[in-house]
């Protein structure tokens, strides 16, 4: 019995020696991001089964360094939106039945019905970025003259019923505008099927959920995952909801705002559409975003709660094309295909993810990574486009890449 006793009491000590080297790592790699000026501040948290290996805030909202990081503020979660927003929302739609992965997009998204390329391309194809749709358009053009002022036309800086959507503070866009969204995405250039990373369906996705469930993209959400989840904090809008002050700043926008972007999403085709779109728009902390990942890895279950079906998350977070060298799956991101064999440089995100692992990165300098094969959750969340969206540090340093890198190097 006492021999057993040292036995546990022994590896207990290695895990915990371990799991304090793995985190003074991490620490030095994010602290040598601020001080290399990638970001001013972030959220770590790394989960390995049960072990929580690292939770912990780090810097300041902003380079003036007078309001620290805390656990509870929020970050611009960017592209995430795409996994936690659309794609989830979509999983839920392909298993009530209601969505089929194989249907061209057209059948959901009439307007594409009469485009000679995109009415034919299917569901699976938009999701997993092989429907060579252009990657983007800058619709905030529309809406500004040469000298960068807004349209009279297009903006408002009263709410009315012409002008019903707000994009940032005394600023309403044209109710006509989200046609014409659409319709641009329409004409848009078109590339044959081929790998071409794009977020413009993206735009259309909420559109869709609401055709297919009869309630608009934020409350089919909030009331199938976030509400259940107790993902209190992952919120679309937070300037609405929540005290502005718990809320980190993205960028001192020159181009749209004119000042400092906070609360409000920092995507300008995001911000133009309410701030309610499939591209981007939530807002979170490690500790909202955390539960829709543990139901990610838990096979769609979650506290007893069934959510999804294990064989749709197999489905989705599975390579789609990787014929066409395209290692997407739909909607998430997966390993660079034969990772195991690249460089650290030249891997993605890790030379030692394992294939099943999936996960999105965002532009404001947010990540999320599941790795199924060591039950592994990590959560990045920075600003990195503070002040101005022109910082390569997180990217010239690999900083999210090094910390994944030494929690699955962790036993």
């Amino acid at each position: 019995m006492r021999s057993l006793f040292i036995l546990i009491f022994g590896l207990s000590i290695q895990f915990t020696k371990a799991q304090r080297v793995t985190q003074q790592r991490i620490d030095s790699i994010v602290e040598n991001g601020i001080r290399n000026g990638a970001f001013p501040g972030a959220q770590v948290f790394l989960k390995k089964g049960n072990q929580i290996l690292v939770d912990k805030a780090y810097g300041f909202h902003t380079y003036d360094s007078i309001t620290p990081v805390s656990s509870s503020d929020l970050y611009d979660l960017a592209s995430i939106t795409k996994v936690v927003g659309s794609t989830l929302a979509l999983m839920k739609l392909y298993d009530d039945g209601r969505l089929n992965l194989d249907t061209p997009f057209s059948s959901y998204f009439p307007d594409w019905k009469r485009h000679p390329k995109k009415s034919k391309l299917t569901v699976r194809e938009l999701l997993a970025h092989q429907g060579g749709v252009v990657p983007y358009i800058v619709y905030l053009n529309k809406i500004t003259k040469k000298n960068q002022q807004l349209k009279s036309r297009w903006v408002s800086n009263k709410r009315s019923e012409k002008y019903p959507t707000k994009a940032y503070e005394q600023v309403f866009i044209h109710q006509k505008f989200k046609s014409y969204v659409y319709r641009k995405a329409k004409k848009s250039k078109h590339s044959d099927k081929i790998y071409r990373y794009s977020g413009l369906t993206f735009l259309m996705i909420p559109e869709v959920v609401e055709r297919l469930s009869g309630k608009d993209f934020e409350t089919y959400l909030n009331q199938n995952f976030f509400e259940q989840l107790g993902a209190s904090k992952l919120l679309f809008n937070p300037a609405d909801k929540v005290s502005i002050e718990r809320v980190v700043p993205t960028e001192q926008d020159s181009l749209f705002r004119k000042t400092l972007t906070r609360g409000w999403v920092h995507d300008e085709n995001a911000a133009l559409l309410g701030g309610v779109s499939g591209n981007a728009g939530l807002f979170a902390n490690t500790q909202s975003l955390l539960p829709v990942l543990e139901m990610l890895l838990n096979g769609g279950e979650y506290q007893g709660q069934k959510f999804l079906e294990a064989s749709t998350l197999e489905t989705f977070t599975q390579i789609q094309f990787k014929e066409n060298n395209n290692r997407r799956g739909l909607g998430f991101d997966k390993p660079m295909i034969g990772n195991d064999s690249l460089s650290f440089e030249d891997s993605y995100p890790s030379p030692l993810a394992d294939p099943s692992g999936y996960g999105h990165s965002g532009f404001t300098g947010t990540f999320f990574w599941v790795d199924p094969a060591t039950e592994l959750i990590y959560i990045f969340l920075s600003n990195r486009v503070y002040p101005s969206r022109e910082r390569q540090a997180i990217y010239d340093l690999g900083i999210r890449k090094a910390i994944l890198y030494e929690a699955l190097k962790t036993d």
